[in-house]
């Protein structure tokens, strides 16, 4: 069964910095691209980043970029997101996934199937 957990979520304000974890299990997680995406309150779902198997290839929104760096360790199954000069907008949740197919790239919400519960990210002062 596929589990994606994340966490580091919390409360932060505007110019601070969180970092993102995912961790995996049930899948080959060397095999998979994997990306974060989010849901603001009140929008749907955006893609945030994604990162190929081999961390070689990794791409972001505008919105993000420059300000978010994603990464991964295939030896620890996990995933993490360090977004630095938060700003009020990127409050969300924050999910990670799992690329759809094995080896396949992409960095549109319908490349990734399964994401976990979520993690609470809020940029408040």
């Amino acid at each position: 069964e596929v589990q994606l957990v994340e966490s580091g979520g919390g409360l932060v304000q505007p110019g601070g910095s969180l970092r993102l974890s995912c961790a995996a299990s049930g899948f080959t997680f060397s095999s998979y691209a994997m990306s974060w995406v989010r849901r603001a309150p009140g929008k749907d779902l955006e893609w945030v980043s994604s990162i190929s198997t081999r961390s070689l290839i990794t791409t972001y929104a505008d919105s993000v970029k420059g300000r978010f760096t994603i990464s991964r360790d295939n030896a620890k199954n996990t995933l993490w997101l360090q977004m630095n000069s938060l700003k009020p907008e990127d409050t969300a949740v924050y999910y990670c996934a799992k690329g759809r197919a094995p080896f396949k790239y992409g960095y549109n919400l319908q490349d990734y199937d399964y994401w976990g519960q979520g993690t609470q990210v809020t940029v408040s002062s």
